[in-house]
């Protein structure tokens, strides 16, 4: 396992400025490079400045490193995607094709591509099965869709060993919400411990599968570390953690601040959260490699306040 060298692209993102912790928790802290546009102030140390775009940069910093793995995370979110389509298209898969050609040209061993539920449309109602048809409405579901497609092509035709999960919405209080449709849940929290109203962007009965980010990280690792003859599915496997509404997550937040207020003010990322699945089948996960999530609402809610809390220096007596 030391023998590993790991990079992380987009390691200043939600889901990558926890990712690399963790790893380097596994692996040891030289083994993960973290790189991203701008240097991290807090970890400046084996990090890389890398624009995903540039694939002669990627590829040195893969060959200077002898990187045998790739965490890709640079991606432009659902809801600020609509702002630009065009340019989300083209960054969020010029950059997935520069991490394949390289992985591919460098023998790099193994490839996470983040995959989100925002690759289902309005066709899954309800719950969305590990096989439902793909019909996603956004541009950034449409990019997704089609990494998974292409990964699948990679690994039949080179062989190359590329595992996705299709993300939640996903919860942390690590960082601030990074423009996705599900971020309100992660904003909510804020608000909450600051002591502040929350206005929320959905309607309060919008039910979407979510996930607590220690969650988030184990089924990550746990499918990069499973035997690859376990792995079955080579577009991407549906996680599920849990699912609730703004409704939902406000009562939960109300057992421990009692005080807390909500209005609900959908706005255009309404029509986007109706157009993904209430629930998510993530039974072939359980299968494979033996995926179990450990948060409920309420426990993520406890955990969530108590670090918030720690953020912000407010002190509960």
């Amino acid at each position: 396992m030391k023998s590993e060298r790991i990079l992380v692209i987009g390691a200043n993102g939600q889901i990558g400025s926890v990712l690399v912790d963790y790893l380097r928790g596994m692996y040891g802290e030289s083994q993960v490079i973290a790189s991203d546009l701008k240097v991290n102030s807090e970890r400046q140390d084996y990090f890389e400045v890398l624009d995903a775009t540039d694939a002669k940069t990627l590829d040195k910093i893969v060959k200077c490193h002898s990187i045998t793995q790739i965490y890709h995370l640079a991606a432009i979110l659902s809801a600020k995607g609509e702002q630009n389509p065009l340019n989300t298209w083209q960054i969020n898969m010029q950059t997935y094709f520069n991490v394949l050609e390289v992985a591919r040209e460098n023998g790099v061993k193994k490839i996470f591509y983040p995959s989100s539920i925002a690759v289902f449309g309005a066709h899954v109602h309800g719950l969305a099965d590990q096989f439902s048809y793909l019909d996603p409405s956004t541009v950034y579901g449409i990019s997704k869709a089609a990494g998974e497609n292409w990964s699948n092509y990679y690994f039949n035709r080179y062989g190359m060993d590329i595992r996705s999960l299709r993300y939640p919405g996903i919860i942390s209080y690590q960082s601030m919400p990074g423009g996705g449709t599900t971020d309100y849940a992660v904003d909510i929290y804020h608000k909450a411990v600051k002591g502040e109203h929350f206005d929320c962007f959905l309607e309060e009965n919008t039910t979407l599968p979510m996930i607590y980010m220690n969650d988030a990280m184990d089924a990550t690792v746990r499918l990069m570390e499973a035997p690859a003859e376990k792995i079955t599915v080579r577009t991407g496997y549906n996680l599920a953690g849990m699912s609730f509404s703004p409704k939902e997550i406000f009562e939960s937040i109300r057992k421990i601040i009692p005080n807390f207020e909500i209005s609900y003010k959908p706005d255009s990322r309404q029509a986007i959260a109706e157009s993904w699945p209430q629930q998510i089948d993530d039974s072939k996960a359980r299968a494979d490699w033996g995926w179990r999530p450990a948060y409920s609402l309420d426990r993520m809610t406890e955990e969530m306040i108590i670090e918030l809390r720690k953020k912000y220096e407010i002190v509960r007596s």
